[in-house]
């Protein structure tokens, strides 16, 4: 099977996580959501061309995997990022001879749709849609920017969602939402993000842990205004005994902003920023006591949840988007409203207070995602693959 991948962003080399780079926004769920199926698809066989946009110091073509190749485009810089399309639309009929099917992935990106519409329909193939983030139903914010995902965006995401014939969605919300747009449910199917088979507990801490005293909490994630970073420091700024530290693992486009506002709530003495750090040393920042804080505005998903869960975390998100699929407050986690210090603090207070029920809480989290590993879920959207492919040949059998 050959499938030709589009996606605004993928996994970048660890020289893209620093210096310019880092406007880019190299790290994110959905990147290590294509990452991570991309590498079990190619441990299956599955044969890929992934179409991307290139990262600063990130090669404009290179081998992935066995049987892959990953073709990055536009310009590395930020303002530039979405030039992708541009350099891939004339490319993409030649890209999409000899492929099986192609699998767009969906997020803040105007382009994908049209860029697989145009692929698909040259090789005639099978089109399959994955939503990360709904700009329709899931992005939120009055920027122009917001606005604009949201009404041309959105109108892009229906006629995607009309056309493919098959949508892959993160969360039993956003299947129930497309379903009450008129998409056919037999054609949506339930596949969250998971982590690698490498993604275990480590034999002993980050070094970064060390830096930091307890009482402490974690926020591991880009510095972006969906992400409520702000609203994490308005939090931490409010009295409490003992103080909270904060450790950031992460960087992005605010990173500045955020730790001016720091300095002004007097809290930049208890805010350790460390920036980005590759993906296989964040287990090593997980697994332990530390609750794992998602403060997000908006979020379908947030596939640092599964990762935090899965390493026995307590957890504080915000009660948006899919969250409350994944985290059921009180039980495997808290949820708060977004956009809110008060109980935002108040959370990460009890679960610091009661150790013993954030220890439960953290062991039921475990359990409720025990079985979201890429070496399984692989299989689930290899049989979506399957199934789109006999549909369009009307056959039984199918490209392996």
């Amino acid at each position: 099977m050959h499938v030709l991948r589009l996606c605004s962003v993928f996994a970048a080399p660890v020289t893209a996580l620093r210096g310019r780079g880092v406007r880019f926004d190299p790290v994110g769920g959905m990147q290590n959501h294509c990452a991570r199926l991309s590498e079990a698809l190619d441990r299956l066989g599955v044969r890929q061309t992934i179409v991307t946009t290139r990262p600063p110091t990130a090669p404009r073509t290179e081998d992935f995997g066995r049987h892959g190749r990953v073709l990055r485009l536009g310009l590395p810089i930020a303002a530039g990022r979405q030039m992708y399309a541009a350099a891939a639309w004339p490319l993409l009929p030649r890209l999409a001879e000899g492929a099986d099917l192609v699998h767009a992935h969906l997020g803040e990106d105007l382009a994908v749709v049209p860029l697989a519409l145009r692929a698909a329909g040259h090789a005639r193939v099978p089109f399959v849609l994955t939503v990360h983030c709904s700009p329709g139903h899931t992005l939120l914010g009055r920027t122009p920017r917001a606005l604009l995902l949201r009404h041309l965006g959105g109108a892009l995401e229906r006629r995607g969602t009309a056309r493919a014939d098959a949508v892959i969605v993160l969360t039993p919300r956003m299947r129930d939402v497309l379903a009450g747009g008129g998409v056919p449910q037999g054609r949506v199917h339930v596949i969250p993000s998971g982590i690698a088979p490498a993604f275990v507990r480590p034999t002993g801490p980050h070094p970064l842990l060390d830096r930091v005293p307890a009482p402490r909490v974690l926020y591991v994630g880009r510095l972006h205004e969906q992400k409520g970073v702000d609203v994490l420091l308005r939090a931490l700024a409010l009295p409490a005994d003992p103080p909270v530290e904060l450790l950031v693992v992460g960087d992005g486009p605010r990173a500045r902003e955020l730790w001016e506002l720091a300095e002004r709530l007097g809290v930049a003495a208890r805010v350790h920023m460390c920036g980005f750090v590759p993906h296989e040393e964040i287990p090593a920042l997980l697994g332990g006591a530390d609750p794992l804080v998602l403060p997000s505005r908006y979020e379908e998903l947030g596939t640092v949840l599964v990762e935090a869960m899965h390493a026995g975390n307590p957890i504080v998100a915000t009660r948006v988007g899919g969250i409350p699929d994944l985290v059921e407050d009180g039980v495997t986690g808290l949820l708060v409203p977004p956009g809110r210090p008060e109980p935002l603090a108040a959370a990460i207070r009890r679960l610091l207070d009661d150790p013993a029920k954030a220890k439960e809480m953290a062991a039921d989290a475990r359990r409720r995602v025990a079985e979201l590993r890429w070496d399984r879920l692989v299989h689930r959207v290899h049989a979506v693959y399957g199934e789109v492919l006999r549909a369009r040949a009307g056959v039984r059998g199918a490209p392996a």
